[in-house]
């Protein structure tokens, strides 16, 4: 059973949704389920080199106090799942370009997909990162079973650049316009940070439908 996992680094919702998706596969290691990880750019024309957060977050909230609002109702609502968002410790506005470029290398290369993903989360919303560094994101890859040296190469050329933009610019013509976003089998697409239960009977609806045919 195949679910599709649309999103994006700097999408503290999709960190949490794919925490509680994470969630629900260990409770149900039952579950036939593989997971394909598809990028959404939320600032497709972000610089390669990022921008300082206290110009990302005026452009996107107009305001600091409205910004201290929302990162403050987020990180509640995250805590309550066990995720730490550290919020002040970002000061850079990365592109997510390289970050999805690293999933893409992983997959390709033996590495654990999933494993980047989640160190690539919890190094930016925990430890306040820069994902748009090279230095960073090879040794996340590194400590994923990947050669550091490699990755680092990879990250420097502008191989599978151009695949990253196709790939965000499928899942909007899918209709795709918010994240994170669940796909089931194909057939059945829910968007939102859902909570696992809901997640879990969405895949067994799929999988009795599978069985029936």
């Amino acid at each position: 059973m195949t679910v599709e996992i649309v999103f994006d680094f700097v999408c503290p919702w999709c960190y949490l949704g794919i925490h509680r998706f994470q969630r629900l596969r260990q409770s149900r290691p039952d579950l036939p389920i593989v997971t394909t990880w598809r990028p959404f750019l939320l600032n497709p024309d972000m610089p390669r080199s990022g921008i300082s957060r206290a110009d990302y977050t005026a452009r996107k909230f107009g305001d600091e106090d409205r910004a201290r609002r929302f990162h403050a109702a987020i990180s509640t609502i995250a805590a309550e799942d066990g995720l730490d968002l550290a919020f002040p410790r970002i000061s850079r506005a990365p592109s997510t370009v390289d970050a999805h470029r690293l999933v893409r290398f992983a997959l390709e290369h033996g590495g654990s997909a999933e494993g980047v993903v989640l160190d690539i989360f919890q190094a930016y919303f925990s430890a306040g990162l820069d994902i748009g560094n090279t230095e960073t994101l090879a040794s996340i890859g590194a400590a994923n079973g990947l050669r550091q040296l490699d990755v680092a190469g990879f990250l420097t050329s502008d191989r599978a650049i151009e695949q990253i933009h196709a790939d965000n610019l499928f899942v909007h013509r899918l209709g795709i316009n918010g994240v994170p976003c669940f796909i089931i089998d194909g057939q059945t697409a829910i968007a939102g940070a859902q909570e696992p239960d809901i997640l879990e009977r969405l895949i067994e609806l799929a999988v009795a439908d599978v069985a029936s045919t």
